[in-house]
């Protein structure tokens, strides 16, 4: 393990899960790399920026948030909708820590600045709060839904803010259906990297999928608030999560000696993230992949690599894992932390087939998110009995890692006979908020126990 630490700047810790050992002919090394942040965040840290970074006035983290709220005329159904969308913003707006930067945009078919306006962001106050609220107040449902010009909108905000910490928070009730697919992917394409963005998807007349996809693309969170009256506390929620964040921009650089070829990087916990083809070249056999902004928190990564065969008895290192943080004026980026991944060839049988404990949970839990997609796919599809075989897996998985919130999920959509061995019946009859749960939420995992 390794330590980044100064006095007053968050602290980042790098520890490798691993069985090292290999058998003859054995290729495959994994490691479970646990990065863990302290001193940042509530414990008031400051950004890592080097010796001229500050805080704002009265304690304010150094962000920028805008809070985008479709306006749709979807939103007028049932009329309660529109009116928990504007109580969740003011929730989330008297959250605001004082002196953050912050907008809200009202997103149709195109987006508008609601408040403060003319391309600006104000900067939060008892004074300022109190008129975005009042903003709030001329919003009504009418238009379509374009969640692309949202994004853009939001990214030509916060691009303006000479700030560490730029974040979205984007609410929808319904299909972006009069902007074209690759429209969002264009916009999300532009806006990665560049701020990170909360999803939520409110009532059941949206698509999981593309809700999913932009917290992915901006390395946020995504969740189903199914009845809109719980708006005001997960905005909230949210909110507190964002203004927690203290560093932005770390990246997870993996360097590779000649010869061994990355299979797959991932996050694993508290998330299942794909981050393989979001590499960014770092220099000879290195690559950056994003892990977005941070607080005091702890996250799981997946590396997987594939080493050149060698004899018993020989030792490699076979990935050099680091934290990076850039330097903002475009100097030598810093080190924060690292940690080693290992090969060890040998001829015990024992060492070489044994099975980390970490590697094997979230080996697991990575399946577990699959088999649930895999088995909602074919459920909607008319494919009963390829929906029975992998959902029952997934009861499966769930029950063995013992990820209780996944497993209730689950036991809304099937009837289980027997976790242990996966023997399940599909329900009859789901409610849509029930299923649509269990998709949106299916790639929480949880840690290994100690």
């Amino acid at each position: 393990m390794a330590n980044f630490s100064k006095s007053n700047v968050p602290q980042f810790s790098v520890e490798v899960y691993q069985n090292e050992y290999l058998p003859e002919g054995g290729r495959e090394v994994n490691g479970i790399i646990t990065v863990t942040s302290t001193g940042g965040g509530t414990t008031g840290g400051v950004p890592l920026t080097g010796a001229t970074s500050s805080r704002l006035p009265g304690g304010a983290a150094d962000a920028a948030v805008v809070i985008m709220v479709d306006c749709s005329g979807s939103m007028d159904y049932p009329p309660t909708k529109m009116r928990n969308a504007r109580d969740a913003t003011a929730a989330a707006i008297d959250t605001l820590r004082d002196g953050t930067s912050f907008a809200v945009v009202g997103g149709t078919h195109v987006a508008r600045e609601v408040y403060p306006g003319n391309g600006r962001l104000a900067v939060a106050d008892a004074q300022t709060k109190a008129q975005a609220k009042e903003a709030l107040r001329r919003l009504s449902a009418g238009g379509g839904t374009a969640i692309g010009t949202w994004l853009r909108l939001a990214d030509r905000l916060l691009g303006a803010a000479d700030v560490e910490i730029r974040h979205g928070i984007l609410l929808t009730d319904g299909r972006n259906e009069h902007e074209a697919p690759e429209d969002l992917r264009a916009a999300l394409d532009a806006c990665a990297g560049r701020f990170t963005c909360d999803a939520r998807g409110v009532g059941t007349d949206w698509e999981v999928k593309e809700v999913t996809a932009i917290a992915s693309a901006l390395l946020g969170t995504a969740d189903i608030v199914a009845d809109p009256s719980g708006l005001a506390a997960d905005f909230t929620q949210m909110m507190e999560n964002a203004m927690g964040k203290e560093v932005a921009d770390v990246a997870l650089r993996l360097w590779t000696p000649v010869g061994v070829e990355i299979k797959f990087v991932k996050q694993v916990a508290p998330t299942v993230a794909e981050l393989t083809d979001r590499r960014t070249e770092a220099g000879p056999r290195a690559g950056d992949y994003p892990t977005g902004s941070w607080g005091d928190e702890s996250r799981d990564y997946h590396v997987c690599v594939q080493v050149p065969e060698a004899g018993i008895g020989q030792e490699i290192l076979a990935a050099r894992v680091s934290l990076i943080l850039p330097d903002p004026a475009g100097g030598v980026p810093r080190t924060l932390s690292q940690g080693l991944v290992r090969a060890v060839w040998t001829d015990d049988m024992v060492a070489s087939t044994s099975i980390n404990p970490q590697v094997a949970h979230y080996t697991g839990q990575a399946e577990l998110a699959q088999v649930i997609q895999q088995g909602l796919d074919a459920r909607k599809s008319g494919d009963f009995d390829g929906a029975t075989a992998k959902l029952g897996r997934a009861v499966q998985l769930a029950s063995a890692s013992g990820n209780e919130d996944t497993a209730k999920l689950l036991s809304k959509v099937v009837d289980v006979v027997d976790a242990a061995t996966g023997t399940v019946r599909l329900k009859a009859k789901v409610a849509e908020a029930d299923e649509m749960t269990l998709e949106t939420r299916s790639t929480k995992t949880v840690r290994v126990k100690k």
